[in-house]
């Protein structure tokens, strides 16, 4: 399912129109991103699953092609896991 199939789904689902699904569907998507700007933070909706933001250290790799060591610089990264409700639906 992409994006716009799931506006599609929540229009029909909640008898509204496109546009206003789409809003809706923009401002989840901003609520969890501004939620998730600070390190260590956290997005739990129960039942569906939590959104978290955990940094993941510098670390050494090697370039695949070449065979040569390389840095991989630390960044943050969003990871989710899902919750009860949802693992038992799927």
């Amino acid at each position: 399912m992409n994006k716009a199939e799931l506006i599609d789904k929540l229009a029909k689902d909640a008898k509204i129109s496109k546009a206003a699904a789409s809003r809706a569907l923009e401002s989840f998507i901003d609520g969890v991103t501004k939620g998730l700007k600070k390190r260590n933070s956290r997005v739990t909706l129960v039942g569906f699953g939590t959104f978290s933001n955990v940094y993941r250290k510098t670390r050494k790799g090697r370039n695949p092609q070449t065979g040569a060591k390389i840095k991989i610089k630390g960044k943050n990264v969003v990871k989710f896991k899902p919750g009860k409700t949802l693992k038992d639906k799927i």
